[in-house]
Protein backbone atom coordinates (compact mmCIF):
# COMPACT_ATOMS: atom_id res chain seq x y z
CA UNK A 1 0.00 0.00 0.00
CA UNK A 2 2.89 2.13 0.90
CA UNK A 3 4.55 2.43 -2.62
CA UNK A 4 1.73 3.21 -4.55
CA UNK A 5 0.92 5.92 -2.69
CA UNK A 6 4.17 7.29 -2.38
CA UNK A 7 4.06 6.74 -6.10
CA UNK A 8 1.71 9.21 -6.23
CA UNK A 9 3.33 12.25 -4.99
CA UNK A 10 4.74 13.05 -7.92
CA UNK A 11 1.61 13.48 -9.96
CA UNK A 12 0.56 16.08 -6.63
CA UNK A 13 3.62 17.81 -7.04
CA UNK A 14 3.66 18.13 -10.73
CA UNK A 15 -0.11 19.29 -10.48
CA UNK A 16 0.51 21.92 -7.71
CA UNK A 17 3.62 23.38 -10.04
CA UNK A 18 1.23 23.74 -12.96
CA UNK A 19 -1.16 25.25 -10.91
CA UNK A 20 1.26 28.06 -9.40
CA UNK A 21 2.00 28.59 -12.97
CA UNK A 22 -0.98 28.70 -13.94
CA UNK A 23 -1.90 30.95 -11.03
CA UNK A 24 1.07 33.63 -12.48
CA UNK A 25 -0.60 33.85 -15.64
CA UNK A 26 -4.13 34.85 -14.03
CA UNK A 27 -2.66 37.24 -11.82
CA UNK A 28 -0.16 38.62 -13.60
CA UNK A 29 -1.87 42.04 -14.23
CA UNK A 30 -3.42 41.86 -10.68
CA UNK A 31 -1.76 44.17 -8.28
CA UNK A 32 -2.19 41.19 -5.63
CA UNK A 33 1.08 40.65 -3.15
CA UNK A 34 2.14 37.87 -0.93
CA UNK A 35 4.62 40.04 0.79
CA UNK A 36 1.87 42.07 2.03
CA UNK A 37 3.00 45.86 3.20
CA UNK A 38 6.63 44.98 2.72
CA UNK A 39 6.38 45.35 -0.86
CA UNK A 40 3.75 46.41 -3.55
CA UNK A 41 5.80 45.46 -6.59
CA UNK A 42 5.36 41.79 -6.40
CA UNK A 43 2.24 39.60 -7.63
CA UNK A 44 0.24 37.21 -5.70
CA UNK A 45 3.04 34.34 -6.52
CA UNK A 46 6.72 36.12 -5.03
CA UNK A 47 9.06 34.96 -7.44
CA UNK A 48 8.42 37.47 -10.43
CA UNK A 49 8.32 41.31 -10.15
CA UNK A 50 5.14 42.84 -11.42
CA UNK A 51 5.83 43.03 -14.70
CA UNK A 52 3.04 41.10 -16.62
CA UNK A 53 4.79 39.33 -19.92
CA UNK A 54 7.88 38.42 -17.43
CA UNK A 55 5.46 36.56 -15.13
CA UNK A 56 3.02 35.37 -18.23
CA UNK A 57 6.31 34.33 -19.77
CA UNK A 58 7.66 32.62 -16.45
CA UNK A 59 4.32 31.30 -15.37
CA UNK A 60 4.23 29.29 -18.85
CA UNK A 61 7.63 27.83 -18.44
CA UNK A 62 6.50 26.48 -15.05
CA UNK A 63 3.57 25.06 -16.35
CA UNK A 64 5.45 23.17 -18.51
CA UNK A 65 7.92 22.23 -16.06
CA UNK A 66 5.33 20.89 -14.00
CA UNK A 67 3.69 18.80 -17.10
CA UNK A 68 7.45 17.55 -18.09
CA UNK A 69 8.32 16.14 -14.38
CA UNK A 70 5.49 13.57 -15.12
CA UNK A 71 7.78 12.06 -18.20
CA UNK A 72 10.77 10.47 -18.56
CA UNK A 73 12.28 12.11 -21.29
CA UNK A 74 11.63 15.94 -19.82
CA UNK A 75 11.66 14.63 -16.06
CA UNK A 76 15.66 15.77 -15.43
CA UNK A 77 15.21 18.78 -17.62
CA UNK A 78 12.50 20.07 -16.25
CA UNK A 79 13.12 19.39 -12.91
CA UNK A 80 16.59 21.41 -13.35
CA UNK A 81 14.85 24.30 -15.14
CA UNK A 82 12.26 24.28 -12.30
CA UNK A 83 14.24 24.34 -9.61
CA UNK A 84 16.71 26.44 -10.89
CA UNK A 85 14.75 29.27 -12.09
CA UNK A 86 12.67 29.29 -8.31
CA UNK A 87 16.12 29.32 -6.62
CA UNK A 88 17.27 32.40 -9.04
CA UNK A 89 13.97 34.58 -8.84
CA UNK A 90 13.63 34.01 -4.81
CA UNK A 91 17.10 34.68 -3.87
CA UNK A 92 17.45 37.82 -6.47
CA UNK A 93 13.56 39.40 -5.73
CA UNK A 94 12.32 37.88 -2.43
CA UNK A 95 15.27 37.28 -0.37
CA UNK A 96 16.41 40.92 -0.02
CA UNK A 97 13.01 42.15 0.80
CA UNK A 98 13.18 39.86 3.81
CA UNK A 99 16.67 40.80 4.93
CA UNK A 100 15.03 44.28 5.09
CA UNK A 101 12.73 42.86 7.25
CA UNK A 102 14.46 39.96 9.11
CA UNK A 103 11.76 39.51 11.76
CA UNK A 104 8.91 38.94 9.82
CA UNK A 105 8.07 35.50 9.88
CA UNK A 106 5.77 36.08 7.05
CA UNK A 107 8.33 37.21 4.70
CA UNK A 108 10.82 34.33 6.37
CA UNK A 109 8.21 31.61 5.54
CA UNK A 110 8.03 33.17 1.59
CA UNK A 111 11.37 32.25 1.22
CA UNK A 112 11.79 29.12 2.18
CA UNK A 113 8.88 27.56 0.47
CA UNK A 114 9.98 28.26 -3.02
CA UNK A 115 13.62 27.54 -1.77
CA UNK A 116 12.00 24.14 -0.52
CA UNK A 117 10.13 23.72 -3.86
CA UNK A 118 13.46 24.18 -5.65
CA UNK A 119 15.60 21.62 -3.69
CA UNK A 120 12.42 19.17 -4.13
CA UNK A 121 11.97 19.72 -8.15
CA UNK A 122 16.34 19.32 -8.05
CA UNK A 123 15.93 15.40 -5.93
CA UNK A 124 13.28 14.69 -8.35
CA UNK A 125 15.42 12.75 -10.64
CA UNK A 126 16.73 10.42 -7.92
CA UNK A 127 19.80 9.87 -5.80
CA UNK A 128 21.81 7.91 -9.21
CA UNK A 129 20.49 11.17 -11.21
CA UNK A 130 21.59 13.83 -9.29
CA UNK A 131 25.33 15.12 -8.37
CA UNK A 132 25.85 14.21 -4.54
CA UNK A 133 27.31 17.36 -4.00
CA UNK A 134 23.62 19.23 -5.28
CA UNK A 135 21.59 16.26 -3.27
CA UNK A 136 23.68 17.01 -0.24
CA UNK A 137 22.92 21.20 -0.93
CA UNK A 138 19.65 20.48 -1.60
CA UNK A 139 18.99 18.47 1.58
CA UNK A 140 20.72 20.91 3.91
CA UNK A 141 18.58 23.61 2.65
CA UNK A 142 15.08 21.26 2.86
CA UNK A 143 16.46 20.16 6.09
CA UNK A 144 17.37 23.93 7.51
CA UNK A 145 13.86 25.10 5.49
CA UNK A 146 11.87 22.31 8.26
CA UNK A 147 13.87 23.72 11.25
CA UNK A 148 12.69 27.10 10.53
CA UNK A 149 9.29 26.34 10.11
CA UNK A 150 9.29 24.36 13.47
CA UNK A 151 10.75 26.95 15.40
CA UNK A 152 8.12 29.42 13.47
CA UNK A 153 5.47 27.46 15.00
CA UNK A 154 6.98 28.08 18.63
CA UNK A 155 7.48 31.83 17.44
CA UNK A 156 4.04 31.77 16.28
CA UNK A 157 2.02 29.76 18.94
CA UNK A 158 -1.23 31.77 19.20
CA UNK A 159 -1.30 32.33 15.84
CA UNK A 160 -1.30 30.03 14.37
CA UNK A 161 -2.98 28.37 16.62
CA UNK A 162 -5.67 30.59 15.54
CA UNK A 163 -5.80 29.36 12.23
CA UNK A 164 -6.75 26.09 13.26
CA UNK A 165 -10.28 25.20 12.53
CA UNK A 166 -12.67 24.98 15.07
CA UNK A 167 -13.95 21.66 15.84
CA UNK A 168 -10.40 20.74 16.13
CA UNK A 169 -9.59 20.89 19.69
CA UNK A 170 -6.18 21.80 21.47
CA UNK A 171 -4.50 24.31 19.00
CA UNK A 172 -1.82 25.07 21.43
CA UNK A 173 -0.78 21.94 21.96
CA UNK A 174 -1.19 20.63 18.14
CA UNK A 175 0.85 24.11 17.00
CA UNK A 176 3.39 23.11 19.32
CA UNK A 177 3.40 19.09 18.34
CA UNK A 178 3.81 19.74 14.51
CA UNK A 179 6.66 22.32 15.13
CA UNK A 180 8.72 19.29 17.37
CA UNK A 181 7.46 17.07 13.96
CA UNK A 182 8.76 19.74 11.71
CA UNK A 183 12.77 20.36 13.97
CA UNK A 184 13.00 16.52 13.76
CA UNK A 185 12.18 15.91 9.88
CA UNK A 186 14.58 18.53 9.12
CA UNK A 187 17.11 17.07 11.11
CA UNK A 188 16.68 13.56 9.04
CA UNK A 189 16.65 14.81 6.16
CA UNK A 190 19.83 17.19 6.55
CA UNK A 191 21.53 14.43 8.70
CA UNK A 192 20.41 11.49 6.61
CA UNK A 193 19.07 9.45 9.71
CA UNK A 194 16.24 8.04 9.12
CA UNK A 195 15.34 10.05 5.80
CA UNK A 196 12.66 8.16 4.21
CA UNK A 197 10.45 8.20 7.22
CA UNK A 198 11.37 11.92 7.57
CA UNK A 199 10.38 12.90 3.73
CA UNK A 200 6.82 10.76 5.00
CA UNK A 201 6.09 12.47 7.78
CA UNK A 202 6.57 15.86 5.71
CA UNK A 203 4.52 15.00 3.22
CA UNK A 204 1.91 13.82 5.53
CA UNK A 205 1.33 17.01 7.59
CA UNK A 206 0.79 19.06 4.80
CA UNK A 207 -1.80 16.44 3.24
CA UNK A 208 -3.77 16.96 6.56
CA UNK A 209 -3.00 20.45 6.76
CA UNK A 210 -4.07 20.70 2.80
CA UNK A 211 -7.34 18.73 3.70
CA UNK A 212 -8.25 20.04 6.57
CA UNK A 213 -6.88 23.90 6.87
CA UNK A 214 -6.15 25.07 2.94
CA UNK A 215 -8.86 23.56 0.97
CA UNK A 216 -11.64 24.72 3.26
CA UNK A 217 -10.06 27.86 3.86
CA UNK A 218 -9.46 28.74 0.18
CA UNK A 219 -13.18 27.93 -0.72
CA UNK A 220 -14.83 29.96 1.91
CA UNK A 221 -16.09 26.96 3.92
CA UNK A 222 -15.05 28.82 7.03
CA UNK A 223 -17.33 31.80 6.21
CA UNK A 224 -13.66 34.14 5.16
CA UNK A 225 -14.51 37.31 3.48
CA UNK A 226 -12.92 36.83 -0.15
CA UNK A 227 -11.36 33.56 0.67
CA UNK A 228 -12.78 31.98 -2.93
CA UNK A 229 -11.04 34.95 -5.24
CA UNK A 230 -7.44 35.80 -2.89
CA UNK A 231 -5.17 34.54 -4.98
CA UNK A 232 -2.89 34.58 -1.61
CA UNK A 233 -5.55 31.61 -0.69
CA UNK A 234 -5.08 29.94 -3.51
CA UNK A 235 -1.63 30.29 -3.57
CA UNK A 236 -0.91 28.85 -0.16
CA UNK A 237 -2.89 25.93 -0.99
CA UNK A 238 -0.89 24.97 -4.12
CA UNK A 239 2.68 25.34 -2.40
CA UNK A 240 0.80 23.05 0.61
CA UNK A 241 0.13 20.66 -1.88
CA UNK A 242 3.24 20.55 -3.51
CA UNK A 243 5.03 20.36 -0.08
CA UNK A 244 2.71 17.22 0.44
CA UNK A 245 3.47 15.21 -3.16
CA UNK A 246 6.91 16.45 -3.17
CA UNK A 247 8.51 14.72 0.20
CA UNK A 248 5.99 11.64 -0.72
CA UNK A 249 7.82 11.49 -4.39
CA UNK A 250 11.43 11.46 -2.91
CA UNK A 251 10.72 9.04 -0.17
CA UNK A 252 9.32 6.45 -2.85
CA UNK A 253 12.19 7.48 -4.71
CA UNK A 254 14.59 6.63 -2.08
CA UNK A 255 12.69 3.54 -1.81
CA UNK A 256 12.98 2.34 -5.52
CA UNK A 257 16.74 3.11 -4.68
CA UNK A 258 17.09 0.36 -2.09
CA UNK A 259 15.52 -2.28 -3.46
CA UNK A 260 17.40 -1.67 -6.82
CA UNK A 261 20.45 -1.93 -4.71
CA UNK A 262 18.79 -4.87 -2.91
CA UNK A 263 18.66 -6.60 -6.20
CA UNK A 264 21.87 -5.64 -7.26
CA UNK A 265 23.68 -7.27 -4.26
CA UNK A 266 21.31 -10.19 -4.48
CA UNK A 267 21.91 -11.41 -7.82
CA UNK A 268 23.55 -14.57 -8.49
Amino acid sequence: MMNPLLRSGRWIFSFSIIALGAENIVCARGSYSSLGENSHSMPVLPFLPSIPWLVILFGALWVACGVGLLTQRWRRASAYTLGVTYIFWTLVHVLPVYIAHPGDMGLRTVVFEPLSLACIALLLPGPSASPKGLSIACRAVIGIAMIVFGVDHFLGLVFIGSLIPGWIPLHIFLVAFFGVVFIAAGVGIGLGILERWSWITIGLMFAIWVLTLHIPRTLGFYHIPGAITDPDEWSSLFIAVGLWGGPWALAGALEDETHSQYKETNSP
